[in-house]
């Protein structure tokens, strides 16, 4: 006789998202979950410090007024517009508690991160997919599929590709629901989609300061939208959901927005030299604008590469999804990182015992 379940049946039938392998026991050279190669502007270790004092004993504001003012002036919109969560994951999570009930449908194109179905499935509501077509530009389908809130990661992962604004404000145009643009790999690329925010009321962008920041650890994301569409998620949203480091490193990297741009910069210029080698090898990469390449793997298989790849001590990342099985996803390291795989990759594409 079975035991009854305690939990809801839509946890009971969701199955939890599954993050990028994080071993223990070994030294990696870790390509798999797009963390940054380069470590953070020395003056977030310096605020780090200082933050370590005191005043750890008092709960942090709240609202973390500081941080949002200063993002509020890189942007240029006003306090009243921007939300900061314990990561994007956080910022995704107020969302569906706000908008989406049980039933409710939610939208987005795929592949792409599969967290948003997760959350979805947690608030009982129905993810709908909608597929996107070989060259990843925008399925015409997401406009009349009826979501509540609807997704467009941009640039997308895993694929990195990118889709031009005007497309998405087309899109935004013929919506009903909220549509939520998720920058966290924009720093990456050569445009984003902050100038929507003025022209559509449902309209919000997403960002993060784990990709260019060189913050993954501190676990730290910003939404920006209308006033009125930040008080209604500010109401769902933990008491103190972000704490005083948090708050002092996001403020501390925004202050030196120089060093993260010098960092991009060598990450996006290893990029187009890792997509180069990579279809010098015969894959099939996908034209990135974030801080990974994406490739397709057949001979040996992409499975076939990523265990190999492990077994050498390099992590990169493979898709359990059958639409991505022949997928492999590398994050761009530093010249030296990107050196051995490239190196590692030739010698199993071309059957060769290195």
């Amino acid at each position: 006789m079975s035991k009854p379940s305690f939990f809801r049946p839509c946890i009971d039938a969701m199955e939890g998202y599954v993050p990028g392998a994080q071993p223990r026991g070994r030294t990696y050279i870790k390509l798999n979950a797009n963390e940054n190669p380069y470590p953070p502007s020395p003056a977030v270790i310096t605020a780090l410090r200082e933050a370590a004092g005191d005043s750890l004993r008092l709960y942090p504001d709240a609202v973390a007024t500081t941080l949002r003012e200063r993002i509020a002036a890189l942007h240029g919109l006003v306090p009243e517009q921007v939300l900061v969560g314990n990561g994007s994951d956080d910022l995704l999570t107020m969302i569906l508690r706000s908008f989406v009930g049980a039933g409710d449908r939610v939208v987005a194109p795929r592949p792409t991160y599969p967290l948003y179905e997760v959350l979805v499935a947690i608030q009982g509501g129905t993810m709908h997919w909608v597929d996107f077509p070989e060259d990843f530009s925008l399925p015409p389908e997401l406009a009349t599929a009826g979501g509540k809130v609807t997704f467009v990661a941009n640039p997308n992962s895993p694929s990195g590709t990118w889709v031009e604004p005007e497309a998405i404000a087309e899109l935004a145009g013929r919506l009903d629901g909220v549509l939520v643009i998720d920058e966290a790999y924009v720093d990456f690329a050569d445009g984003d989609c902050l100038g929507l925010l003025g022209r559509f009321a449902n309209v919000m962008v997403l960002r993060s300061f784990s990709k260019s920041y060189s913050l993954a650890g501190v676990r730290l994301g910003y939404a920006l939208a209308s006033a009125e569409i930040v008080r209604g998620l500010a109401k769902v949203k933990d008491s103190y959901n972000v704490n005083r480091f948090a708050v002092a490193a996001g403020v501390a990297a925004l202050d030196d927005r120089e060093h993260m741009l010098a960092n991009v910069a060598r990450i996006r210029g290893e990029r187009s030299r890792l997509t180069e080698a990579l279809a010098s090898l015969g894959l099939a990469v996908y034209p990135s604008h974030a801080n990974f390449v994406a490739a397709r793997c057949t001979s040996p298989s992409a499975k076939a590469v990523g265990a190999a790849l492990a077994e050498r001590g390099i992590l990169i990342r493979t898709f359990g999804d059958p639409r991505l099985e022949d997928w492999v996803r590398i994050t761009v390291g530093t010249p030296q990182h990107n050196d051995l795989v490239l190196a590692e990759i030739k010698h199993l594409v071309e059957g060769e015992t290195p």
